[in-house]
């Protein structure tokens, strides 16, 4: 198979992870791959082993013509625009523009799970237009729909761990949180895989947890107990605000627990393992890993 493969926002987490599994865990040749990225100086190391490096601005339709022209599996990540109110989805629908015209075979996306109308997820819109104009495209695709990363505990578990309290408006909702890698390799393998029909994925961790289980095992791992406290939508706004989070970003946040607390994201698949053929890191395991970041 001789397919060239190209993965945007290559020098972001997520889009470096699905390179270093094209490479070293499915063994693509580098003559295979595009990288591209706003600033391709931040590439050199990926240049270094041989991938080719192009410049793509989404916001930038010439660029990024330029850079798919040749490319026959696009993976275009969703870009990380959210302060703006419907950049985002330009830029998305841009690069679905970009890739038609220059006569992309397969697109790939990363999306989120149930990103329909109607999710309190403030930023669910530009994934779900984004999978519309992806279809509109003609162009056959896989779509990503990642959940949450373990990682994106980071943002709350540091000082609920500290203050010996963790705030929500979840409730008894569950996230089977996933580890960034595993989605990585999933996406990897699905963009080398040569597969020609479209498909959506939604790819979890491997067990779904309540905010208050979630505490539970890093108290286990930690030895530090946490107090869930459960605040109305609009008290976690304005507590994340106090806290010094900025005002356009708490609403985003807070959605998050909404969504949590509807059910939307309480989804477990396989399809990390079906992809990958490795089974997804349990939570604990990544709390173990990460308990001196946790803890201070």
């Amino acid at each position: 198979m001789t397919e060239t493969l190209l993965v945007t926002g290559a020098s972001g987490q997520l889009g470096r992870g699905v390179i270093h599994h094209l490479l070293d865990t499915l063994k693509v040749s580098p003559a295979r791959i595009i990288a591209t990225t706003r600033n391709p100086a931040n590439l050199a190391d990926l240049a270094a082993r041989g991938i080719a490096i192009r410049r793509a601005d989404f916001d930038d339709t010439a660029s990024l013509v330029e850079a798919f022209t040749g490319a026959d599996r696009v993976l275009i990540i969703s870009t990380d625009e959210l302060a703006l109110q419907g950049k985002r989805l330009k830029q998305h629908q841009t690069a679905v523009a970009a890739a038609k015209t220059a006569g992309v075979s397969h697109l790939l996306y990363t999306s989120m799970p149930n990103p329909e109308p109607g999710s309190p997820v403030l930023f669910a819109g530009d994934h779900y237009g984004t999978e519309q104009a992806i279809k509109a495209s003609g162009i056959p695709y896989t779509i990503f729909r990642n959940g949450w990363y373990q990682e994106n505990l980071f943002m709350s578990l540091p000082h609920a761990i500290a203050s010996g309290q963790w705030y929500t408006s979840a409730a008894d909702g569950r996230i089977a949180h996933g580890a960034r890698d595993d989605m990585a390799a999933a996406i990897a393998a699905g963009l080398a895989s040569g597969a020609t029909e479209s498909t959506t994925y939604t790819l979890t961790g491997p067990q779904a947890h309540t905010v208050a289980e979630i505490a539970a095992l890093v108290t286990d791992v930690t030895g530090k107990p946490i107090e869930v406290i459960q605040l109305s939508d609009e008290a976690l706004t304005e507590g994340l605000k106090a806290a010094g989070v900025p005002e356009g970003f708490a609403p985003i946040i807070v959605s998050f627990d909404t969504n949590t607390r509807s059910g939307r994201i309480n989804m477990v698949t396989d399809t990390i393992e079906t992809l990958s053929g490795k089974k997804p890191q349990p939570l604990k395991q990544f709390l173990e890993a990460n308990k001196a970041v946790l803890a201070g």
